[in-house]
This record gives structure tokens, sequence and C-alpha cells, in this order.
């Protein structure tokens, strides 16, 4: 998603005095610059590429439980694509156009499943679900994605703040999706991408007084949000997943991601008389109190949903909601694999 390539650069020439006040211009894409202090330090990052290893990780053991020539050995079956790699081959494309494995293989290693997180009791599927891909193409896409959004910002912020956003913004998505697929099943790391989206978007907004043509920062970054959210409408795509995550990490990024004052950042060059100013500005604790109450507020609300009576009138919601949307199709409800996959823009 080359729109991915707008968040702040990470080219910086240090020098390691602060009082040089030599700004650091990084944009979104070329027409933003953020204003960084020389004596701020570069993160490597290592925990975002150390999370792409763990999804194709994942999605290599996945194909390898799936085994497809094992349950297509019917002369009536459609065959395996890809059949010369054995057991990792992928379903037939008319089950599975993304070259992956099956529903019901991705079902049993813990794709995101209501009946199975409410009336079973088996939460961590709102974690493993993360995890989980239901195909090449879509495994790929979002990892080209985690790179080019997750690496720079974790070398702006560190491994700490990044993995914090990533990993409950992914919870957050699931949690939304858990209440509105109905029977069907979701997998897919995007509500966690767009939770790191989320969090883009409102460090830009905490830390507003930094950046310069902030306009065009603005308008840059909501276009893309606007585009990935519109893809969520397509048929398949969890698009509950992207909102719940995006909020989650929008939230997140108000608590974790504000930037200090300059001048408290340069305390120690000042004059022993001169006052120091609180580390952060005003706006900037008012927006990290009010995004704390309501990130808790929200995720105690759609957590308790679940064993709460009005959950039955979500149901009723669901179904009411899939009949008008795959109206016509002739797949049954149960078959659809709603796959949380990011857009990509080129």
């Amino acid at each position: 998603m080359s729109g991915e390539d707008t968040e702040r650069g990470v080219n910086k020439n240090r020098t390691g005095n602060s009082s040089s006040n030599n700004n650091i211009n990084n944009g979104y894409a070329t027409s933003s610059a953020y204003l960084i202090e020389d004596m701020e330090s570069q993160w490597t990052s290592w925990l975002v590429p150390m999370f792409v290893v763990a999804n194709v990780a994942v999605f290599i053991v996945v194909m390898y439980i799936n085994d497809c020539p094992k349950h297509k050995n019917s002369p009536f079956d459609d065959k395996c694509v890809a059949r010369f790699l054995g057991r990792f081959s992928f379903e037939p494309l008319r089950e599975n156009p993304l070259f992956g494995p099956s529903s019901r293989t991705l079902e049993k290693l813990g794709a995101l499943e209501w009946k199975k997180v409410v009336d079973k009791h088996q939460g961590w599927r709102l974690i493993t679900c993360v995890w989980l891909h239901a195909g090449v193409i879509h495994l790929l896409t979002n990892m080209l994605c985690l790179v080019f959004i997750g690496i720079r910002l974790e070398q702006q912020f560190g491994f700490v703040r990044i993995g914090i956003i990533y990993l409950l913004a992914g919870f957050g998505g699931s949690v939304l999706s858990s209440l509105f697929i109905g029977d069907s099943i979701s997998v897919g790391a995007s509500g966690a991408l767009f939770g790191l989206l989320g969090a883009m978007l409102s460090e830009l907004i905490t830390n507003w007084s930094l950046y310069t043509n902030k306009a065009a920062a603005l308008v840059t970054l909501l276009v893309i949000i606007a585009i990935n959210l519109a893809i969520g409408i397509l048929p398949h795509v969890d698009n509950f997943a992207h909102i719940g995550g995006f909020l989650t990490g929008f939230f997140l990024g108000f608590i974790l991601l504000p930037r200090p004052r300059f001048r408290w950042l340069d305390r120690r060059n000042l004059p022993a008389s001169a006052p120091v100013r609180s580390k952060y500005k005003a706006y900037q604790y008012v927006l990290w109190l009010v995004s704390l109450v309501l990130l808790v507020a929200g995720t105690c609300n759609n957590v308790i949903s679940f064993d709460l009576p009005w959950h039955d009138s979500i149901r009723s919601f669901q179904l009411s909601f899939q009949i008008h949307r795959w109206a016509g199709d002739a797949v049954p409800a149960k078959e659809w694999l709603m796959i949380s996959a990011i857009g990509v823009n080129t």
C-alpha cells in the first residue's frame, strides 16, 4: 500500500547537541515536515520484523496442518492448486481464491467465530485470529503494509509503544468484529494495521504544533484511511475489524505517542533561574485523559456485551445485515470467510 509510505520519514542527522537548534524535516510523503530535536535518539526496528516472521511461520504451520491432498483425494473433488507442493498445496480456487487453506482448518486453529467465543467461551480466538491469514495474497498484502507502516513508527517511538498499539488494536478489532460477523469466521492482521493508521492520525493531532504543512499531512492521511475503509464494503472483507482496530489505535496514539515540549527537552541547557514548564502541553493532557476513559469504557462495554441479554438483539441485526448484503448469493452464510484484508493502493 503505497499510501502507507506517507508516515513520517526517519532520515535524521544527529549531532547530540540540542542547543544547536538544528531541526529535522520529516514529512507525510514529501509535503509535510515534522520538527524533531537532534538530541532525540532513533530506535532500531526489530519487533515489526519479528511480527512479520511470526505471521509467515504461522501460515506455514497452517498450510502443513491443512494438507489439501489428504482431503481432496476423491475424483469428484476439485483439485488442489500447486499440487507439487505436497501437503502445502492450496485449496481449490473456487473454495479459496487467495491461495490458502480451507475455512475448516482456519476455524480449527483459532479463527474468530461468534458462537465459539460467546457460547463456548473460547475468548482466546480474539487473539489467535489476528495471527491467521486466509491465503498467500492476504498474507503478503498485510505483511507489506506492516513493514511500510510499522518499521518507521517503531524507529520513531520504540518497540514497546508500537508493540502495545499493534497487539491491543488487533484485539480491539477482534472484539468489534465478533459482535457483527454472525455465523461467518474472520482472520487477519489488518485490525492491528488499522490500529497503526489510527495511531498515526492521533499522533499528528496531539503533536500538531510540531508539524509544518499541517493541512497537507492531515488530508493525505485521511485520504489513505478513507480509501482503506471504503475497501471494507467489498464482499468478504471484515470492515468491523478495521473500524475496531482503527478506533483502538486512535485512542492509544493520544495516550502513548505525545511528544514533549522542545523547551522541556532542552531544560538541561537552560539557566538555573529559568522556569521549567510541564513536559506536555495542556491539550495533550486533556486528550490523554479523554482517550483513556473512552478506550477503557468502550472495551469494557464490548466485552461485557458478550454475556448480556441484549446479545440476542445483536445477533438478529447480524442476520438481517447479512441477508441484505448477500441477497441472491448461493453460498450459505456459514461458508463465508470474512477476510480482514487491508487494501493496497498503487
